[in-house]
């Protein structure tokens, strides 16, 4: 692509290097720029050149920490909240339609087109029958995973038979055989050791068996049970909460944490706050030093 530096270049020039950039990395290829507007700074990570204007140069900055992974790098996992002003992610019937603005819908579509897999828990699939594409943005869909450990979900779902993205049903390995019957073994992640011998879910045998598929970059979209799993078991490299000027009011909450019993003992991550639309995302290093 050949690059206009006459003016400053924005979110349309940005978009199409992320692309490439991704596109590289699954292939195991070496990304370089000829046109110098990315270089890459070792353990920097990759940095724009000059000419972006402030627009690319914040999306940029957000977008970082999924475009700086490698090929060959350990399991690394991204996920998102949409919430209320009150905490809140849906209703108390699990209506979670347009808590966010269209800005925020095209970051998750973003999102999706910059990782390897998507991932959704088997409540979230059941209520919003969602696609999982990126059909807001330009860019390949992810591979399609959705966490079903007691196999609660029916075979109706559009991701089971819409062909526009490889879906897997994660289950445990003792399970296989009703997961199989039930949407094919194309479609069946059988993972040894998910659940463990109370039938508690452990995430990082499923980190490692997606890795083993090459998919090593995660974004865990949902919903707030299937986060706060992550979270507390220290599986989540990094989390973006967009919170929108909405109050619900006693509905289904977000994060579920273990609580520390005084203020000094509860985590601080450092983060940065970005402006999308009417909303504020939060964008938490969930590695890096606490406060």
């Amino acid at each position: 692509m050949t690059l206009d530096t006459s003016s400053r270049l924005g979110v349309d020039a940005l978009w199409p290097l992320c692309l490439a950039l991704v596109r590289a990395r699954r292939q195991g290829a070496a990304f370089s720029d000829m046109q110098g507007a990315l270089r890459w700074q070792g353990e920097g990570g990759w940095a724009l050149g000059r000419g972006w204007d402030a627009q690319a140069s914040e999306l940029f900055a957000l977008l970082k920490p999924l475009l700086d992974r490698r090929a060959a790098s350990e399991p690394w996992v991204l996920g998102q909240l949409g919430q209320s002003l009150d905490g809140c992610i849906a209703t108390r019937s699990g209506d979670a339609n347009y808590i966010n603005g269209q800005e925020v819908l095209t970051h998750l579509h973003r999102l999706r087109a910059l990782s390897d897999a998507v991932l959704i828990g088997a409540a979230t699939a059941a209520i919003d029958n969602p696609q999982l594409t990126t059909r807001h943005v330009p860019g390949e869909n992810p591979v399609r995973v959705l966490l079903d450990p007691d196999l609660r979900l029916p075979p109706d779902l559009r991701v089971f038979a819409d062909d526009q993205a490889p879906t897997l049903l994660a289950c445990d390995a003792g399970r296989q055989a009703q997961a199989v019957q039930r949407v094919g073994a194309k479609q069946v992640l059988a993972v040894p050791g998910l659940l463990d011998a109370q039938g508690g879910v452990q995430l990082r045998p499923l980190l490692d068996a997606l890795a083993q598929r090459g998919l090593r970059v995660l974004f865990v979209e949902g919903g707030g049970v299937t986060v706060s799993r992550f979270v507390q078991q220290g599986c989540m490299d990094r989390l973006h909460l967009s919170i929108a000027p909405l109050v619900i009011g006693g509905g289904r909450p977000g994060l579920s944490l273990p609580g520390g019993t005084a203020l000094r003992d509860c985590p601080r991550p450092p983060g940065q706050v970005y402006r999308l639309g009417a909303d504020i995302l939060w964008d938490l290093d969930l590695r890096g030093p606490c406060a």
